[in-house]
């Protein structure tokens, strides 16, 4: 075939501004992974150019999603921005639904009750586990290690029944609010809590046992895609991928929101920054998140859950249904949504895979006219080039697991 027939994108159907294509008479290859790959998610691609085994070069494309997400926020009222929010990362929504309500809040000004605090971090760090959960065990099932990635859904599917419980919903549970949270906690339902923990336990440290200490899994995880503390920084990464190179970070504990300054917990650390780190750091932050949940539960108040701000909050239903004044509050805060002061702000909150800020500029009516997401995965995903170039292609898809890359907030 003539090489001038293949096409400006040489026959790989993408829209790259850098394609590549194998120098004439020579040994390398271009081999394209996704975005069809299961293990990429149906939104990335990853182009490789191969001599062998080894990756001479790569391009990585994650514009296969076509979310929108800031679009369709500026189309909507705030509180209309929650099924938005759960689809930014499916995996731990909750996180992004309380980050976003955060940031409106700090806007208006409004200081949401420290039972619906209590109840935001506790649901926050359950959010977390599934989420890490999702990445250990889904990196463990591409090495082949199946028993473990079994083990940990089980464990995740233990804390989506619970989520399921509060929320109605698995994934996408739009369970916050400007100035709180739809509903207060159901009866029993931190004893509830404190029954699945320990087996949640049980079942992460089975999967350590398997695989920490494993050869063959040592072999494939340690000293691959490596990324020092000086890389780290330089690409901006936040949340584990920082934590695992040696970046001290966590917006929990050097920006505190919520009650994360009431509470004790330690900020896992690796050092040579590979995947066996990244690995560690989650193991380790899983952990972490359990005793968060349970100094959490002995420390929350009761109380309402939900501000008394009549110009930003709906009016209990009872409010609505017998008082004129009650059902007029409700019919504007419906129809022309919530309306912060004219202004900007940003707000940043430690999501699964790092930090998740929202940056959003009201101009003073009931739909916020610009809103920007930071998002970690669109960050880290703009180092794995650098990552993967020299490993074995055997090597690509555990060391993009272990970014765990989540379409919705990377292509938004």
């Amino acid at each position: 075939m003539n090489r001038d027939s293949i096409g400006e994108d040489g026959g790989l159907g993408g829209i790259s501004q850098h394609i590549i294509l194998p120098e004439e008479d020579s040994a390398e290859f271009v081999l394209n992974i996704g975005p069809s790959h299961p293990a990429t998610h149906g939104t990335i691609r990853i182009s490789v150019k191969l001599e062998g085994e080894v990756v001479k070069d790569a391009e990585v494309e994650v514009g296969y999603l076509h979310r929108g997400f800031e679009k369709m926020c500026e189309n909507v009222t705030y509180n209309q921005c929650m099924p938005y929010t759960d689809r930014l990362n499916y995996v731990s929504p909750l996180i992004n639904n309380f980050g976003f309500c955060e940031a409106v809040e700090k806007l208006c000004g409004i200081e949401v009750p420290r039972r619906c605090k209590f109840i935001r971090v506790i649901m926050s760090e359950i959010s977390r586990i599934t989420d890490h959960l999702t990445c250990l065990g889904a990196s463990a099932m591409e090495l082949n290690a199946f028993s473990v990635m079994l083990y940990y859904m089980e464990a995740r599917e233990l804390l989506y029944k619970l989520i399921e419980k509060l929320t109605g919903a698995r994934l996408t549970i739009s369970y916050g609010r400007i100035g709180g949270v739809l509903w207060d906690l159901p009866p029993g339902f931190l004893d509830e809590i404190l029954s699945v923990l320990p087996k949640v336990e049980e079942l992460v440290r089975l999967g350590d046992d398997l695989l920490s200490g494993n050869r063959i899994f040592q072999l494939r995880m340690c000293g691959v895609a490596k990324v020092t503390k000086e890389e780290a920084l330089n690409y901006g990464f936040t949340g584990p991928l920082a934590r695992a190179s040696g970046v001290d970070i966590d917006i929990r504990r050097d920006f505190p929101y919520e009650v994360y300054d009431e509470i004790e917990f330690k900020v896992p650390l690796g050092s040579t920054g590979d995947n066996f780190d990244r690995f560690q750091v989650r193991l380790e932050e899983i952990f972490e998140s359990i005793s968060i949940i349970r100094q959490a539960i002995k420390m929350i108040p009761d109380g309402p859950v939900n501000a008394n701000e009549s110009k930003y909050v709906l009016p209990p239903k009872s409010e609505t249904y017998s008082s004129i004044e009650g059902m007029i509050k409700h019919f504007e805060l419906i129809m022309y949504g919530v309306r912060p002061p004219v202004g900007e702000v940003y707000h940043a909150v430690e999501g699964g895979n790092g930090e998740v800020g929202f940056y959003i500029v009201s101009d003073g009516s009931g739909k916020a006219y610009r809103v920007h997401c930071r998002s970690p995965s669109f960050v880290h995903m703009g180092a794995f080039r650098e990552m993967i170039i020299g490993l074995n292609l055997a090597d690509v898809i555990p060391s993009f697991g272990m970014i765990n890359m989540i379409g919705g907030e990377c292509d938004r």
